[in-house]
C-alpha cells in the first residue's frame, strides 16, 4: 500500500455516492451505498465493502458511546488502546491531529499502519468527546482507493447533544432562607449513588460507602514538589480533624506522568464514635486539574468490593474508577438560579525566545471574556470579547446575541440565538465553598457579584 496522507486535517468536498441520513446512538450520517451493513446490538454498527479483483478493502465502524473521561486527550488515548491496539494488533504510535471543537464536542484523529492477511493496511480513528461521553468511528482499509469514502463519510457526520447520563430522579429541595439560595441541594443519579451539597464538601453516598468530594483548599492544594509531604499535609488539614484516632495509617503515593496521591488508615469517627476505613485520594490528570476524595467505609473489605485494591501501577483500573467519583459534585438547574451576571475569563502568554542568540523572539498572547446575563421572563444577553495575537499587533474580536431560554429539563438549556441560530447545551452547577460554578456546554462560570 503506499504511504497514505493523514485525512483529518482538512475536510473537503469528495463525489462520492451516499444514501439518505441514518442515525445510530448520538451519530447522524450518511449511508454509503452499496455497502454491507452489520449491526452488533449495544457494541457498534459499521459498513464494509470488498473489491474481488483488487482485494482492496474497507470498513467503517459506528462504536456506541460510552463514558468519558472528561478531556480529549485522555478519551482519545483510551479508544485507541481498546479499539484499535489491541484489536488489531497495531503496535505503531498513531500520528495525530490537533483537538478541535464543535458544539461542545471536541475530535481528534490518529491513524497507523499495521499487518493484515499479508499486507498493509491502515487504521483511523476518529475520537469525539464530550457532555461526559465519548463516542469514536473507526475505518480500515488497504487501500488509497477508499480514502474519498472515509473522507465523505466523516463530513456527513453531526453529533447531537445527548442528555446527560447522570440524572436526578425528582429531588428538588428548597431550604430555609439562608441555607441555600438554589433549587437543588440533592441529586440522585441512576447507579445509585446520592448526592447532596454541604459546606465543604459534596457528600455521596451508596450503601455502607460514602465519598466525601472535597471543595478546593488552599492550604491543602497548594503545591508541594514533595509528593508525600503535599499527601500528609492534605491529610493533616482536610481528614484528620474529624477523626479521634488512627491506626495501620499508610501514605503510599505514586509519582508518574499523572501522579496518584493515596493514604489510608483505620480511625474512630469523632461524630459517631463509629470504626470506619478511610482511604485518601487525589488523581493529577494532564490538564493539572485533580480533586481530594475522601472514601468511608466500614473496613478495608466494604471499600475494595466497591473500588478495587491498591495497585502498584499509576494506570491501574482502580485509579480511574476512584477518580470518577469527582464527576458527582453535580446538581440540576433551575431557572430562577440563573438571575444575575456569570462570567469566565480566560488570559496566557508564550513567551518565544531565539535558540541561537537567546534573544526574545517576541510573545503571542491571548485573552477572553465571556458573559451570560440571565433576567426577568427567561431573557438573556451574551457576549464574548477575544484579543490575540503576537504583542505589538494584537487583533480584537466581539460577538453577541440576546434573546430568551429555555430549561428543555434541568440538565439542558436551550437558547433562543446564539451567533444567530437557537443553541442547546448541557448545563449544571459543581459546588465551591460558599458558592457554586455554573457549566453551560463545557465552560464555567462564576456569578458576579455588583
Amino acid at each position: 500500500m503506499k504511504k497514505t496522507p493523514l485525512i483529518f486535517l482538512g475536510l473537503f468536498c469528495v463525489a462520492t455516492s451516499y444514501s439518505q441520513k441514518a442515525t445510530y446512538d448520538l451519530v447522524t450520517y450518511s449511508e454509503p451505498k452499496a455497502w454491507t451493513k452489520t449491526v452488533k446490538a449495544r457494541t457498534y454498527t459499521s459498513y464494509s465493502v470488498t473489491d474481488q479483483k483488487t482485494k482492496a478493502y474497507c470498513q467503517i465502524s459506528l462504536m456506541l458511546s460510552t463514558a468519558g473521561k472528561g478531556n480529549i486527550t485522555d478519551d482519545f488515548s483510551s479508544e485507541w488502546s481498546e479499539l484499535v491496539a489491541k484489536q488489531y494488533g497495531v503496535v505503531d504510535t498513531p500520528a495525530t491531529t490537533v483537538p478541535g471543537t464543535s458544539n461542545g464536542w471536541e475530535m481528534k484523529s490518529g491513524m497507523a499502519a499495521f499487518a493484515f492477511n499479508n499486507g498493509k493496511s491502515v487504521a483511523m480513528l476518529t475520537t469525539y468527546s464530550g457532555y461526559d461521553k465519548v463516542v469514536s468511528i473507526i475505518a480500515l482499509t488497504n487501500s488509497d482507493s477508499y480514502i474519498p469514502a472515509i473522507q465523505s463519510f466523516l463530513q456527513s457526520v453531526e453529533l447531537k447533544v445527548p442528555a446527560p447520563t447522570k440524572t436526578p430522579t425528582g429531588n428538588t429541595i428548597n431550604l430555609p432562607s439562608g441555607k441555600s439560595n438554589f433549587a437543588f441541594t440533592t441529586t440522585n443519579f441512576d447507579d445509585g449513588w446520592v448526592s447532596n451539597a454541604k459546606d465543604d464538601w459534596a457528600e455521596v453516598t451508596k450503601g455502607n460507602i460514602t465519598v466525601l468530594i472535597h471543595y478546593p483548599n488552599k492550604a491543602a492544594d497548594d503545591y508541594n514538589p514533595n509528593l508525600l509531604d503535599g499527601l500528609k499535609n492534605a491529610w493533616d488539614v482536610l481528614v484528620a480533624p474529624r477523626y479521634s484516632s488512627a491506626s495501620g495509617m499508610q501514605f503510599r503515593p505514586l509519582s508518574g506522568w499523572q501522579p496518584i496521591e493515596y493514604a489510608e488508615a483505620d480511625m474512630i469517627e469523632k461524630a459517631t464514635g463509629k470504626n470506619v476505613h478511610v482511604v485518601f485520594f487525589k488523581k493529577l490528570f494532564s490538564n493539572g486539574s485533580g480533586r481530594y476524595l475522601e472514601f468511608v467505609a466500614p473496613d478495608r473489605t466494604a471499600f475494595e468490593t466497591a473500588f478495587g485494591a491498591y495497585g502498584e501501577s499509576a494506570i491501574a483500573p482502580v485509579w480511574d474508577k476512584m477518580a470518577a467519583m469527582a464527576g458527582y459534585n453535580r446538581f440540576a438547574v433551575a431557572a430562577a438560579d440563573l438571575q444575575g451576571k456569570w462570567t469566565n475569563n480566560f488570559s496566557g502568554m508564550t513567551q518565544y525566545v531565539n535558540a541561537v542568540t537567546g534573544a526574545s523572539a517576541g510573545a503571542d498572547t491571548h485573552a477572553s471574556n465571556e458573559n451570560f446575563a440571565f433576567g426577568a421572563g427567561n431573557t438573556y444577553n451574551w457576549d464574548l470579547g477575544v484579543a490575540s495575537g503576537f504583542v505589538g499587533s494584537i487583533k480584537f474580536q466581539s460577538v453577541k446575541s440576546a434573546g430568551t431560554f429555555t430549561m428543555l429539563n434541568n440538565w439542558q438549556i436551550r437558547f433562543s440565538d446564539m451567533e444567530g441560530k437557537p443553541k442547546t447545551y448541557n448545563v449544571q452547577f459543581t459546588c465551591i465553598k460558599g458558592a457554586r460554578v455554573l457549566w453551560i456546554g463545557e465552560t464555567a462560570f462564576g456569578k458576579k457579584i455588583d
